[in-house]
């Protein structure tokens, strides 16, 4: 294929140069043309051509190509060039095959003899490797040029500078042509795009083209005709394809050139390829070897094959993506070798860690102490960033430093907090190779990667672990091992048939801070001995609260709170554990913090913050990487916090997603079931949810978990029953709850089951739910007072009696203004307000912080519950609109809510009720 009569674009002067050089050959004209550039530009492609054009006219065309490998064979690009002429003498024939005695200048005389007679086209690539006899000699056959009818054509990379070539000084009377070859101009590579993909590209692809090739023509059409095999357009679109092939191209490129350099050279662009960005030119030198400094004019050789380009005081690659292409050519050893001795210079120079860490990656052990620091920054800086396949990377490689036993299961327990992020099996893996091969020394190494893998829910692998070791612990280890193995054990209960031999039962009264939250929780899911539970999970704290403590003693003691209605401290400690965890890069288990802390906040009715709460559960760990058996309960508080919001098509599409089949073996299936009949009750599917309730029930009771704090499944099943018309089957319901809740104690759990019982109640449910109401009151659970409010509301109206009901419902709107309720209860407000009309609220404060905002506050608030926007407003008082959005956000401050929204439906739903918020 030609363009204009050429194949070549770009080229077109130096072919018509060739043209005419083989033209005056044919007029008995002798001449040398010496073609310089870098490797790939295209010389050995135009000496094709002229050697072509030379045949078509009927010229003898000699060839031969010098290589690095016959740099000293003797004659050896001669002995080429001569191989298919005929008339050589027996003696040039064995001087140039290396079986005689040297003759002087061999063949020489029977070239110029025999070129006398037919014009001659000698072509010779990369003179820059001829041998020393075969350079004597192209010397000698250039002074007698004159008396023959021979053009000599040779070719050279970069290396051969104009007028530095040994074969470019003729006698006057012989033609010397020197060119130097240039990379291609955009309309070359848009010629070359037209030529090889069949129709022209458009501009961004041109642009594109140039800039990945680096205007080398080999690698551009290398790169377009693997473009174009895929059947891809030359178009602005497909630039991404193009730029993965060039880079691919231009990489087996460098390594073809590197093959042409001598091995100090190459040793110096492999240390540019590990470190080149990272060094100067001298520590470049001392990791390239000794030889590097003292070989002469080594930088300009590689700038002039093109494979590195100044850069400041040193030298870079021109290429940086051919980097893999070099190095995969050396041994694997070497490689690792080469980058240890490149991160012990970039340390000595202080490069940055990050830099550092990633030469590390590729090396081999490099037994110095400041590796293990430069790796552990450089990973808590990619957590920081997000990196976390560069995190663990970092810690991996670390571990392939000699280290001792202690040390070494310290990074394993640090690898595997954050492999859960990307591998999660195999982290479990690490700890239980951790717990088997601990030696019991500083740090409690086993407990702690117990603790780490447990707390996430990984809990058979582990426990199989602690089975397997403990009977060779003792002292601390031994308890803290034993209380992690009964903080995990499934059934909750002490039938000792059941639990592997070897494992020491739980004191009455533990001392161990683990066996200590072990005992708490299980009389918390028993319901039973409020106060030593309470107690109990104090003493956990107490012994190991602070940071650095093991995590699941604390996340279940911080549990056991939030069921002895202890919300306030266990806010706290839910609190210091998440940062703890946070800074100890344990992503799962702080997870599970904020799932916990989440349910705390849907039990004291501040959804907003219990759907930021879940929210950072998932950014903190994505939902598909939490384990299996703890997966369950996070949906489970999703979908109460959707119903609460009254989004009932969220609740739905959470109660749907399924869930691992082997969830169902873990603790918190349980609250699934829980949460799914809930979604059933909302959707009216009331048989559905009774049939979730009772597997909800079996599921609890089988596992010894009686207590009605961790869920009220009876007493919501009661509903279900009352509603379907079991009246019998409710109330027994009822009644066995509320003589749990009793026996457990705590106000939350009895006002709860004390509303459950009221609901379903056929006589004396008024009594009932003001028993509820005045339970509930004191309690830090406001959702459940809020829903016993409404309902006491209610039926003190459905009974005749509104004076009863009014302030109830102003209760109601203190409690809808102090938080972000949802719609639905809003909604159901306004409609208690309406039935008792507007005189049984009004006056009332809507807000027990509205007396703490200033009075321009307050009248911008107002403003705002009256529909105005902030221009109306600054306009109505006469202020800027800055000033408007300031006493705003101290008003949103000081009401504890989130924005304009909330305040005009709280606003407004008081003015409905008849409060005077002006």
């Amino acid at each position: 294929m030609q363009l204009n009569g050429l194949p070549f674009p770009g080229r077109e002067r130096e072919q018509a140069m060739l043209a005419q050089t083989v033209a005056d050959l044919g007029r008995g004209r002798s001449s040398v043309v010496t073609l310089i550039g870098r490797p790939g530009y295209g010389q050995s492609r135009l000496l094709n051509l002229a050697a072509r054009l030379a045949e078509d006219q009927g010229f003898r065309v000699l060839r031969a190509k010098a290589t690095p490998g016959e740099r000293d064979v003797r004659y050896g690009v001669v002995g080429q060039l001569l191989a298919p002429m005929d008339g050589l003498t027996d003696g040039s024939m064995k001087a140039l095959t290396g079986q005689g005695p040297e003759s002087r200048l061999p063949g020489l005389t029977e070239l110029l003899r025999t070129a006398r007679e037919r014009p001659t086209l000698l072509v010779v690539d990369d003179v820059e490797w001829l041998d020393p006899a075969s350079l004597r000699w192209f010397g000698a056959l250039i002074r007698r040029l004159p008396d023959a009818l021979i053009v000599l054509l040779v070719s050279g990379t970069g290396r051969l500078r104009p007028g530095a070539c040994p074969l470019s000084t003729a006698p006057q009377q012989v033609i010397t042509l020197e060119c130097e070859l240039a990379p291609l101009a955009p309309r070359d590579v848009a010629a070359t795009v037209a030529l090889i993909c069949g129709h022209p590209g458009d501009n961004a692809f041109i642009s594109a083209a140039l800039e990945a090739s680096a205007g080398n023509p080999e690698v551009l059409s290398e790169a377009l005709r693997r473009f174009t095999k895929h059947g891809y357009a030359p178009v602005a679109g497909r630039v991404p394809e193009l730029t993965t092939i060039t880079e691919a191209v231009g990489g087996e490129h460098a390594v073809r050139v590197l093959g042409g350099l001598s091995d100090t050279a190459v040793a110096l662009v492999r240390a540019l390829a590990v470190c080149g960005d990272l060094l100067d030119l001298s520590l470049l030198f001392t990791l390239a070897g000794p030889r590097a400094a003292s070989e002469p004019g080594l930088p300009e050789v590689l700038q002039e094959s093109g494979l590195a380009t100044a850069s400041g005081t040193g030298l870079r690659l021109s290429r940086p993506e051919a980097r893999s292409w070099i190095l995969a050519e050396m041994p694997g050893d070497e490689r690792a070798e080469l980058h240890a001795r490149a991160a012990e210079l970039a340390y000595r120079a202080a490069v940055a860690d990050e830099d550092i860490a990633r030469l590390l990656l590729a090396a081999r052990p490099v037994d110095e102490p400041w590796v293990i620091p430069v790796l552990r920054r450089t990973c808590a800086a990619a957590l920081r960033a997000g990196r976390t396949g560069q995190a663990i990377a970092c810690l991996s490689r670390a571990l392939e430093e000699p280290l001792d036993p202690v040390p070494r299961a310290q990074l394993g327990i640090e690898l595997a907090a954050i492999e859960v992020l990307a591998a999660p099996e195999a982290a479990g893996r690490r700890l239980a190779e951790i717990i088997r091969t601990g030696d019991g020394g500083p740090g409690r190494i086993r407990v702690r990667a117990a603790d780490l893998g447990l707390s996430r829910g990984d809990d058979k692998a582990l426990r199989r672990a602690i089975v397997d070791v403990l009977p060779s612990t003792d002292g601390e280890e031994r308890g803290a091992l034993a209380g992690l193995f009964w903080l995990t054990e499934c059934d909750g209960q002490d039938d000792t048939d059941l639990v592997p031999d070897g494992i020491p039962p739980l004191p009455d009264d533990p001392t161990c801070p683990v066996q200590a939250a072990a005992r708490a929780w299980r009389l918390a899911l028993r319901g039973t001995d409020l106060p030593t539970a309470r107690a109990l999970a104090h003493r956990v704290f107490t012994l190991d609260g602070g940071a650095g403590a093991l995590i699941l003693p604390r996340l279940t003691a911080a549990r056991t709170l939030l069921l002895t209605d202890d919300l306030d401290e266990a806010e706290i400690r839910l609190d210091i554990l998440h940062t703890d965890l946070r800074r100890r890069h344990a992503r799962a288990a702080a997870a599970q913090a904020l799932a916990v802390r989440g349910e705390l906040n849907l039990r004291r009715g501040r959804l907003d913050m219990a759907e930021r709460d879940v929210a950072a559960a998932e950014r903190s760990l994505p939902r598909s990487l939490w384990h299996r058996y703890t997966v369950p309960y996070l949906l489970a508080v999703r979908i109460l916090i959707a119903l609460e919001n009254g989004d009932l098509g969220q609740a739905g599409v959470l109660a749907a997603a399924s869930a691992p089949a082997e969830s169902r073996e873990g603790a918190s299936w349980g609250y699934l079931l829980f949460a799914r009949a809930l979604v059933a009750v909302k959707d009216d599917r009331l048989p559905e949810a009774a049939e979730l309730f009772r597997a909800t029930g079996r599921w609890q009771l089988g596992r010894g978990r009686s207590n009605p704090a961790l869920m009220p499944w009876r007493s919501m099943a009661a509903r279900v029953h009352d509603a379907l018309g079991d009246h019998e089957e409710a109330r027994r319901l009822a009644d066995e709850e509320l003589a749990l809740a009793r026996l457990w104690g705590a106000a939350n759990t009895l006002g709860w089951a004390q509303l459950g019982a009221g609901r379903v109640a056929r006589e004396g449910r008024v009594e009932r739910l003001r028993e509820a109401v005045a339970t509930l009151r004191g309690t830090p659970a406001r959702l459940a007072y809020a829903g016993a409010l409404l309902e006491l509301a209610t039926a003190e109206l459905d009974t005749g009696n509104p004076d009863a009901a009014a302030p109830l419902v102003g209760d109601l709107f203190t409690f809808v203004i102090a938080h972000r309720p949802s719609s639905r209860l809003v909604a159901k407000v306004r409609e208690l307000s309406e039935r008792t009309g507007p005189s049984a609220v009004r006056g009332r404060v809507p807000h027990p912080a509205w007396a703490t905002l200033t009075e321009p506050e307050q009248r911008t608030a107002s403003l705002v519950g009256l529909g105005h926007g902030n221009r109306e407003i600054a306009e109505t008082l006469s202020v800027s609109r800055r000033t408007v959005e300031l006493r705003l956000s101290g008003a949103y401050r000081k009401l504890g809510i989130g924005g304009r929204a909330e305040l005009i439906a709280l606003l407004r739903a008081a003015q409905g009720g008849g409060i005077d918020v002006a």
